[in-house]
């Protein structure tokens, strides 16, 4: 199998490795076939070779030897062309690729799940991370190999499906703890700074310990401590103690990142009645040990600005008070296809209210033109059950032929406006969360001779003529792969389309072992576990001849019969098949959704993919919260992937949902109408789109919209918006202090 991980890896440590080479460092890339298929991918790719200057070498290294005094390490192989070659290097770097532990192995035994032969867990068909023992679940690399955004989202789907298990039991068990009430903070700040060992993170290279001393002398401190762990819970209690004794009343915690930790203390100040914006952390570690560990007398002097800082912003602080709005238990989603009807189902089956929303007369979307998978699973057949269950479930309701046409809210509260049906009946949905499943479609080849000879054909095509009967008999076969991707136009890799043609090879082998079928590719990318099939082909005789983007194999029509010219790299001279039948890999084109775009306000990638909040940590959700997205919509993926990604949009959806009411955050962006010019400036900045000019003639940000994300009080001229936490006090308090450390 292939470990799908290693060519990525790869190429990022070559990168990483000519970033940080001091001069000029020469890297090369030895490969058998570059497996850059995920979602942007083949973009880092061309940036790391045409770019960055590392080199990609089609070949198998056969031998490395140590040679001269140096023991530099030299390589041989014999290229493409059949010639032999070696190369001398200072390091070479092994891709080994990934493998299931014993004790896992020992796991799925004890838990009664069956195991394929290299102890990756069985799924059922079209169930990608279930296994042969209900309710027991399986995912990431367990699974098969994987990336990490394929991991992240099968863990999701393997959370949701746990969940609709337990829905029934849904906070039962769950203990209801009320915070106490604030306490009143009136009169001088009494500071409390808690200095961070974080192991030897940071006491490893800052003096902690002169540094709380230095804190203890600084304006309204009157408490300081350290901890070898601030966030651990140990540490956690004590500074509740030390609040509680000290009569603290805004907290200075110089550690780590607020970006992971702060939410941890601010829990600890709203369990002892702080409010939680009384707090301030001072970063010195990622911007200061980590930085500067080769200088730790520099780095405690930089600590102690920072803390310094802290300090002198935290005396400025004052509390905050946050919102909380009730969620509407419904959740919309649009798109009727494989990844949407499993989103739906998922929701459903957790309990709440599903709106399905289809531009199509039916459902299924582009699965309604697929028959048989790779593995050989049945589609037409998992289809119809799919949408036999969407219709019988009672908390889903499936409106087809319908339009999105407006949409507004915030996370918990949208509305969304429909035109449905033929006779084009408006029709408003109010939902706590919104699933955009929106598809794909085949790309549609620039082929010449493509829909004008009856015998140049797609792969989807080729596909339908061998379930109806009409494909042939031929005697030869040439499939041409990445014909709609990895161009100018469609710089990505459309990852479906090496399955789709070694399935197809494998099917017409099989049907008449005497066709002859080339298979033209620049890569061969049949990741994971699909290597099995790759093998099989070549096994009964599909011949695999790759070709350079440079010198695309060229289509002819000769009177009845298709000539296919193209270079052979292992005879280094042009051939020429005459073919009964030639199949293009077309690949996917996303669905349109410029218009969607525009009504719900999300971002897309030039090639027109829904763009993801982030690619490893949220790969399934928008940055606006309360929307998700799953499917060929994010990126082309086969039906079992679409699959997961449909179930892993549901979990995090439910996440939204299963709160009676969400708190939105206080730092949000505020107007002075009074010194507001309704200049649009502000309107025009917000990348969410939120201010708008009312009827009073001024700006107005609805704080149950706004992101806090401070653009509109960057970019306002006439200073008229602020941000809650960041004010100009506040932010100047901190320069002020600076200036004054450096004398």
């Amino acid at each position: 199998y292939c470990s799908s991980v290693c060519c990525m890896y790869a190429i990022k440590d070559a990168m990483i490795a000519k970033e940080h080479a001091h001069g000029g460092l020469d890297c090369a890339v030895f490969y058998m076939d570059l497996r850059c298929f995920g979602k942007d991918y083949e973009k880092y790719l061309n940036r790391a070779r045409d770019q960055a200057g590392v080199r990609f070498i089609p070949a198998r290294v056969h031998s490395i030897e140590e040679v001269g005094p140096e023991r530099a390490l030299r390589l041989r192989w014999v290229d493409e062309s059949g010639r032999a070659a070696a190369e001398t290097f200072d390091l070479v770097v092994l891709s080994v690729g990934l493998q299931v532990e014993a004790a896992t192995a020992e796991l799925a035994r004890r838990a009664g799940i069956d195991t394929d032969r290299y102890r990756f867990a069985v799924a059922p068909p079209f169930a990608p991370v279930a296994t042969s023992r209900p309710g027991v679940f399986a995912c990431g690399v367990f699974r098969g190999p994987k990336d990490i955004p394929s991991s992240v989202a099968e863990a999701s789907a393997a959370a949701g499906l746990a969940g609709a298990l337990l829905a029934p039991a849904r906070f039962r068990l769950t203990p209801e703890t009320a915070p106490p009430p604030e306490g009143d903070i009136a009169g001088e700040p009494r500071i409390g700074v808690f200095v961070c060992h974080c192991g030897v993170n940071i006491a490893g290279v800052v003096d902690v310990e002169a540094l709380a001393a230095f804190a203890a002398g600084l304006p309204g401190v009157v408490y300081t401590g350290r901890n070898l762990f601030t966030c651990s819970q140990d540490s956690q209690e004590q500074m509740k103690k030390a609040i509680a004794e000290h009569r603290l009343n805004r907290i200075v915690v110089a550690a780590c990142s607020p970006k992971t930790h702060e939410p941890i203390f601010q829990d600890s100040l709203v369990a002892v009645g702080l409010n939680k914006y009384l707090l301030e952390m001072a970063n010195i570690r990622n911007q200061d040990s980590w930085v500067h560990a080769q200088a730790p007398e520099r780095a405690t002097a930089k600590a102690r600005e920072l803390v310094a800082m802290a300090v002198a912003r935290a005396a400025t602080l004052r509390p905050l008070r946050e919102k909380r709005i009730a969620v509407h238990p419904r959740a919309l989603v649009v798109g009727g296809g494989v990844a949407g009807l499993n989103a739906a189902i998922t929701i459903a089956e957790q309990g709440y209210e599903v709106v399905v929303v289809e531009k199509e007369e039916a459902l299924g979307g582009l699965a309604r033109r697929l028959h048989t998978t790779i593995e050989g699973w049945e589609v037409q057949a998992y289809l119809a059950e799919l949408i036999a269950r969407v219709h019988g479930h009672p908390r889903i309701q499936v409106l087809t032929r319908a339009l999105v046409v407006g949409f507004g809210g915030f996370k918990g509260n949208f509305t969304t406006e429909l035109l449905v049906g033929p006779a084009l009946y408006e029709r408003k949905i109010e939902h706590g969360v919104l699933v955009l499943a929106t598809g794909a479609v085949e790309t549609r080849p620039e082929e010449p001779l493509y829909g004008k000879h009856p015998r140049v054909m797609t792969q989807l095509e080729l596909g339908e003529r061998l379930h109806g009967g009409s494909a042939g008999p031929w005697a030869s076969v040439v499939m041409i792969q990445c014909v709609g991707s990895r161009n100018e136009k469609n710089p990505n890799c459309s990852r479906v389309c090496c399955q789709a043609a070694v399935k197809h090879a494998i099917a017409l082998k099989r049907r008449d072992p005497d066709c002859r079928v080339w298979v033209l590719y620049r890569d061969i990318r049949t990741y994971g576990l699909l290597e099995e099939a790759y093998r099989e082909a070549r096994s009964l005789g599909v011949i695999f001849t790759r070709f350079e983007p440079e010198r695309p194999p060229a289509v002819e029509e000769r009177g009845e019969a298709l000539a296919v010219r193209f270079r052979d790299p292992i005879l280094d001279r042009e051939i020429e098949v005459e073919a009964d039948a030639v199949v293009l890999s077309a690949g996917m084109t996303p669905s349109d959704t410029e218009e969607l775009a525009s009504i719900v306000k999300f971002g897309r990638t030039p090639e027109g993919h829904l763009q993801e909040a982030h690619v490893k940590l949220r790969p399934v959700e928008l940055p606006t919260e309360g929307l998700f997205i799953c499917g060929t919509a994010h990126s082309p993926q086969l039906m079992t992937e679409a699959i997961a990604q449909g179930q892993a949009a549901a979990s995090r959806a439910v996440t939204f949902l299963a709160q009676k009411e969400l708190t939105l955050s206080a730092v949000t962006a505020r107007v002075d109408a009074e010194r507001c010019a309704a200049c649009l400036v502000c309107v025009r900045a917000c990348p969410y789109g939120v201010p708008r000019i009312n009827a009073e003639g001024a700006s107005e940000i609805d704080e149950a919209l706004c992101h806090g994300c401070g653009i509109c009080a960057a970019e306002c001229p006439a200073k008229a918006i602020e941000l809650n936490w960041y004010e100009d006090e506040q932010l100047l308090a901190k320069v002020d202090a600076l200036m004054d450390a450096l004398g």
